[in-house]
Formats: C-alpha cells, sequence, structure tokens
C-alpha cells in the first residue's frame, strides 16, 4: 500500500504486483513457495494504495497448473478479491487452452515467456533465454501463439534484445519487456532491485538510489537516541490536566 501510494503519486501508470514478492518481501531464496492468498491480499493492498494505476497481478506456482478449470477458478477469485485490471500468467504450450478460456470469459491476460521464475527448477537457476537461435525462434513462436489463443499482452523476461525486436515484430498486441531490450513497448523491473534494497540486482535493472544506506542510517539513528536516553523526550509525550495528575500521583479515586 505505502510503496504503490508513492508509485502513484510519482506518475508511474502501471504496476504488477510479481510473485518476486516472496523473495523480496518473504525472503524466500524463489518464487515457489508464494501462495494465492498471499498474492490476493499483497494484490488488494496495492490497489488500495493506487486506485487510479493499471493493476497487473501475478498468479503463483500451484495456482494454475492443474488444470485449465482450476487456473479459471483462481484467476476469478484474484479479479473479484483485488479489483485488478490483468492477470499474469507464466505460460508454456499447454496453458494455451487455459488463455484461451480466460479471454473467451473477457480476462485480460499477459503471457509471460522467456525467463520464467517458476520454471527455475527445470532451467537450473536464473538464466538468460534465448540466447541460441532455436530458442529464440521458440520464443517469437510461443508469443504469436499466445496471441493467437486471446493473450492482451506479453511480458518478455531476460532475453537478448534481438528476441524482444522480433516478439514486437511477429506481434501486434502490447510487448512488455523485463531485460529484454528497448524495441518492447514498456518495460518492467522489481522496485526494491532499483532502489538498491536487495543485495544483488539483475543486470537489466537500473540503480535508481541506494535507499538501503539512508534506511540503515536513520534505524541506527534511533536506536542511538532511545540507548542513551534522548527518546522519548518531553515533546513526544502525551500530558494529563493537572488536577488529574494530582488526583492519579495521590491514589486519589474521587
Amino acid at each position: 500500500y505505502t510503496m504503490a501510494r508513492l508509485m502513484e503519486r510519482a506518475g508511474v501508470p502501471a504496476l504488477l504486483v510479481g510473485d518476486s514478492a516472496g523473495s523480496v518481501v518473504l525472503g524466500h531464496g524463489s518464487t515457489i513457495p508464494v501462495s494465492l492468498p498471499f498474492m490476493i491480499e499483497l494484490t488488494a493492498a496495492v490497489r488500495r494504495g493506487a486506485p487510479n494505476a493499471f493493476l497487473m497481478a501475478d498468479m503463483p506456482f500451484g495456482s494454475y497448473q492443474a488444470s485449465a478449470a482450476q487456473g479459471v477458478r483462481n484467476v476469478a477469485r484474484m479479479l473479484k478479491l483485488t479489483g485488478c485490471d490483468c492477470i499474469k500468467l507464466e505460460v508454456a504450450r499447454s496453458h494455451v487452452k487455459l488463455v484461451n478460456r480466460l479471454s473467451d470469459a473477457g480476462v485480460a491476460v499477459i503471457a509471460h515467456l522467456g525467463l520464467r521464475p517458476q520454471w527455475v527448477g527445470l532451467l537450473g537457476g536464473y538464466r538468460s533465454q534465448g540466447k541460441t537461435a532455436e530458442q529464440a525462434k521458440a520464443i517469437v513462436a510461443a508469443a504469436v501463439e499466445m496471441q493467437k489463443a486471446g493473450a492482451a499482452a506479453l511480458l518478455i523476461e531476460t532475453v537478448p534484445p534481438e528476441v524482444g525486436a522480433a516478439v514486437v515484430a511477429e506481434t501486434e498486441i502490447p510487448v512488455i519487456g523485463c531485460g529484454a531490450g528497448p524495441a518492447c513497448h514498456g518495460s518492467v523491473i522489481v522496485t526494491h532491485d532499483a532502489l538498491g534494497l536487495t543485495p544483488t540486482r539483475p543486470k537489466f535493472v537500473p540503480l535508481l538510489s541506494k535507499m538501503d544506506e539512508p534506511i540503515s542510517a536513520a534505524l541506527a539513528e534511533y536506536a542511538r537516541r532511545v540507548g542513551s536516553g534522548e527518546y522519548p523526550a518531553v515533546e513526544h509525550q502525551y500530558e494529563m490536566s493537572g488536577e488529574e495528575k494530582t488526583k492519579f500521583l495521590s491514589g486519589s479515586k474521587r
């Protein structure tokens, strides 16, 4: 809520509540442990903080992989409980049916291709994708397939700029880049990375500020003031009236 409020005030037009919150908010080593109730609660909070921004919600691992029916149910739950404008799915060819059914139901779906963090176990780590001609062609083909299935937009993560440009050229829907080069129609990054709040950050993320340093300094100053007795001072205290104070300190009940 607090970060979303500041983002809307800053003029950020669109926000993605990503399952990367599993790492930067909850401290997990991957996005796999993130639950649907957590993502719903987080997305609803962001909507309250930024009521006028275009809001995208990430569907976490396990919330749509079992079947198209499971996916439709959980997407409907996400939409109803959060007020988000669209949802994002990390997709493979097996999700064509789900994307089609959601599209037919009037749901705006963003199909996530390239590096898909929910595939970390299969990929063997967070590695750039599309670096061979075969991989690049497969990503472009998948993008076209998702557009045909009814996806409203695409998100392409951690690929060479040539791949991002090819996806833009071969499709007619918005393409959001996440380390996919300048040809994409928009870009998304993890806020904590860009503000210097994480120990490391991906190559494609610009360091906009080193906010960890002033935050740490401010908290250290608070600890110093409490330890030295400077805080709480008189200006931080609430006062009783003289009469009530006298009654209280004298032990009178009248």
